[in-house]
């Protein structure tokens, strides 16, 4: 993010500037860019698993590890690092592209494409964990799937019936069928049918046709060219919804758009059903989306370059409700700056990390070994915003920080509300010593608060310097 946009804003300014976003929340994540969202939902979590497109501006993709978010209430986004990056594959040597993560029997399996250091072939690796944020494992020590051209972007399903699938390919589209143990293929799965082909044992590749996954549409009459209007490009999501299969993609060559097709069965015939998010400006020529549900709403996750910052090199994830057509079918769902409504509140007497952001401005996110994940970057000027912050009927009577500090350290604003905002805390940041040298601060409230609130974390301090970091808050 380039920060020397943001170091004019003041405390004034950025109560006006709140007050006329309107809470915009596109992307979701503003600390990093966090292209090829996969979101999984595990017991009362909504999860997005990400890449990372590093910061400045390129002409090619440079990822190097992958991330993973969390919300409760689809409003507020929890940053946990990066507990997975090209090292911890020893056989990786770049391109930590798109992935996918799913649970089978209280295990986790991360699903990533990355470059093969021995053969450089595109692969198909597996990482495992025991927790949905991990530490993650290399589950075999080698790739799962790899070739020279074309195994990347996978997406993994499970059947109720225990049956899992793996898709992935650009601009081919590859399938297997997954061993129970979610970390070999089964070699002795057969398709059958003139709409696939046999790669290798239990590996096929997908006929595109017109019919099973759009067609191309000339330029001009007399010319050889054309212009996809569909056809299968890359990054596909399959799920199963009501009996019927889904394959969701990335279409029509660069720039693209997302398109998909259904089947009767988890390996084809597929059949074209049209386009979901028609190719729109969003300073990305990619796009990439994973569809969930969660507390009873359908959510489509994709990814687009209008962070500051953004560029076709620079994603960020963004996240669209919508609602099936009576029919079943998937409606078209267009980018919007407003993202999800909120579907919980955030509990203020609980330690809430500094890392769960709704917005912010300026701000990064870096690990600690004591601490975890905490908020950094922070100049005069910055803030975070977080939402639907549930105090409950009786006012509580100080906020506590934790907070480290090298240099002279700072002051935090906590206000309430959007234009009709209010001063509720005000806390006064110490030099502690030095950036992670942590102490909690604690402060009365400068006015009582009740009821549900979204709040603003204003930061001020010397101006054209780092302040300090931030790790949690908490009211009692």
């Amino acid at each position: 993010m380039n920060k020397a946009f943001h170091r004019h804003i003041t405390a004034t300014a950025i109560g006006l500037t709140i007050a006329a976003t309107a809470w915009a929340q596109r992307p979701i994540v503003q600390t990093n860019f966090t292209p090829d969202p996969a979101p999984m939902v595990y017991n009362d979590t909504f999860y997005i698993y990400t890449g990372h497109d590093e910061d400045g501006r390129h002409d090619e993709f440079v990822m190097n590890e992958w991330r993973v978010y969390s919300s409760k209430d689809m409003v507020n986004w929890t940053d946990h690092g990066s507990p997975m990056s090209l090292d911890t594959f020893s056989w990786a040597e770049w391109g930590a592209w798109a992935s996918q993560c799913i649970e089978r029997n209280g295990r986790f399996y991360w699903y990533v494409c990355c470059v093969d250091s021995r053969t450089h072939d595109m692969a198909i690796g597996v990482a495992v964990a025991d927790s949905p944020t991990g530490p993650f494992t290399d589950a075999i020590g080698a790739p799962l799937v790899s070739d020279p051209g074309g195994y990347i972007d996978p997406t993994v399903f499970i059947e109720p019936d225990g049956n899992a699938w793996l898709y992935w390919g650009n601009p081919g589209l590859w399938c297997c069928k997954l061993n129970p143990d979610m970390i070999s293929y089964d070699k002795n799965f057969t398709i059958s049918g003139n709409h696939v082909e046999k790669v290798k044992d239990g590996v096929y590749k997908f006929i595109q046709t017109e019919d099973s996954f759009g067609g191309p549409e000339k330029l001009a009459e007399g010319t050889a060219f054309t212009d996809y209007k569909d056809l299968y490009e890359e990054g596909p999501w399959f799920y199963k919804r009501n009996g019927s299969y889904i394959l969701a993609y990335a279409a029509g060559g660069v720039p693209e758009h997302i398109s998909y097709s259904v089947s009767d069965s988890p390996w084809g015939p597929w059949k074209y059903a049209g386009q979901i998010m028609p190719l729109q400006e969003m300073g990305s020529f990619t796009n990439h989306c994973g569809i969930a549900d969660f507390k009873g709403r359908h959510y489509f996750a994709y990814h687009c370059g209008t962070l500051p910052g953004g560029s076709g090199f620079n994603r960020s994830t963004a996240i669209e409700q919508f609602e099936y057509n009576p029919d079943g079918s998937l409606p078209i769902i267009l980018p919007t700056t407003k993202g999800p409504d909120p579907v919980g509140t955030l509990n203020p007497y609980s330690r809430v990390e500094a890392e769960t952001i709704a917005w912010s401005e300026g701000l990064k996110t870096e690990p600690n070994a004591k601490t975890g994940i905490y908020v950094s970057d922070i100049h005069n000027g910055d803030y975070l915003q977080v939402r639907e912050v549930d105090f409950g009927k009786k006012s509580p009577s100080r906020l506590t920080v934790s907070v480290a500090s090298a240099l002279r350290g700072g002051t935090i604003n906590v206000y309430s509300g959007g234009t009709d905002r209010q001063l509720i805390a005000s806390v006064k940041v110490p030099p502690t010593g030095g950036w992670e040298e942590w102490e909690s601060v604690t402060v009365p409230l400068a006015t009582p608060v009740t009821g549900v609130h979204d709040l603003t974390f204003a930061f001020s301090g010397q101006k054209g310097c780092k302040l300090f970091n931030f790790d949690f808050w908490k009211f009692d």
